[in-house]
């Protein structure tokens, strides 16, 4: 599919999660520390929607069982998940927040 625009770079602000869908992909947005990261949004464990979840600086805590997954990496940091979710890469370009899916 290559490079496609997810949202504007505005909507995506510190400690938020912006929930989007690019084709199949269920995929959420987050800016952590300034730098937004995005990720699938479909918990490992239980299939929770992680966008629903709580931001922290560690990354985006699980509504359902509460384990958190790292933004840059997925890789949970606590059980009960233990598979990470898949990451993106990202790019910022005249205000919007483009990922490559």
């Amino acid at each position: 599919m290559g490079w496609v625009r997810l949202c504007s770079e505005d909507e995506v602000a510190e400690g938020a999660v912006v929930s989007a869908d690019v084709g199949e992909s269920r995929l959420m947005a987050v800016r952590l520390g300034g730098s937004v990261r995005v990720a699938a949004r479909t918990c490992t464990h239980e299939d929770a929607d992680l966008s629903c979840g709580f931001v922290s600086p560690e990354g985006v805590r699980c509504p359902l069982h509460l384990s958190v997954f790292d933004m840059e990496s997925g890789m949970p940091l606590n059980p009960p998940a233990q598979n990470p979710i898949m990451t993106y890469n990202v790019k910022i370009e005249h205000g919007a927040v483009f990922v490559e899916v």
